[in-house]
């Protein structure tokens, strides 16, 4: 009996959010029963960060179609506009029957927005979660728009079903990070270490990630965690 091959659209718009659909992408992928395609826009375009479209690229991942969805710092809600208009083009032209996002980002919403108003089913990884910024308000507006809910625990699924979503549609799938975790796929120890030059044996990794919704007081965040790292006299590795 014949089968159809079912359209699966992947949209990612960060490095991290790549991360996050990397393994579905990848076993999606690999099933003959599906034809996927990603839509790459965002930070990934951009080369102040790295243009990390090429990750893509490198990781063996095929029919990735870019997006350049802003120029320079531009405002969130054109950079949305801007991903709605180019993601709506996009998907007339493949016709997908599934649509992948993740996250709280605008271009998960853009992808939800042009999904639910297309009669497309839309997917949602890792709705569910509270972080109290405005990436909350983002990522529960997505869940809303969304048909399916692949979320990591079962607090993110009771959540959902109080925001009215069906609990026929959840599915609790853990979180899409411990694939990245497998050791045969990391780099050692030492080989990080000689990549960033970090040349001191001890030392503690220090993540500073601002309040999106309080970015006058970023600054002034940042030099008091700065003091208190010159002032505890010991070695750090500082993410920002």
């Amino acid at each position: 009996m014949f089968q159809k091959i079912k359209k699966i659209v992947f949209l990612t718009g960060t490095r991290a959010d790549f991360g996050k659909l990397k393994s579905l992408i990848k076993i999606t992928q690999s099933n003959q029963n599906f034809e996927v395609h990603v839509f790459a826009t965002g930070m990934h375009l951009d080369a102040k960060y790295g243009e990390t479209v090429i990750e893509i690229e490198k990781s063996g991942i095929y029919n990735i179609y870019r997006f350049k969805n802003h120029e320079g710092s531009e405002f969130m809600d054109r950079t949305l506009a801007n991903t709605i208009r180019g993601f709506s083009e996009y998907i007339n032209q493949i016709k997908p029957d599934l649509i992948v996002v993740h996250g709280d980002r605008v271009e998960p919403l853009a992808g939800a927005i042009v999904g639910s108003l297309n009669n497309i089913l839309v997917a949602h990884v890792e709705g569910g979660e509270r972080s109290g910024t405005i990436d909350e308000l983002i990522r529960h507006a997505v869940s809303k728009m969304s048909h399916i809910h692949l979320v990591s625990n079962k607090i993110a699924k009771k959540r959902l079903v109080q925001m009215g979503e069906l609990a026929s549609s959840i599915f609790v799938i853990g979180s899409p990070d411990l694939d990245l975790m497998n050791p045969a796929q990391l780099p050692s120890l030492e080989e990080v270490k000689a990549y960033y030059n970090i040349y001191f044996e001890n030392f503690a990794l220090v993540m500073y990630h601002p309040v999106t919704t309080e970015l006058q007081l970023a600054k002034s965040h940042a030099a008091i965690l700065v003091d208190v790292l010159i002032k505890s006299d010991k070695n750090y590795v500082v993410i920002y």
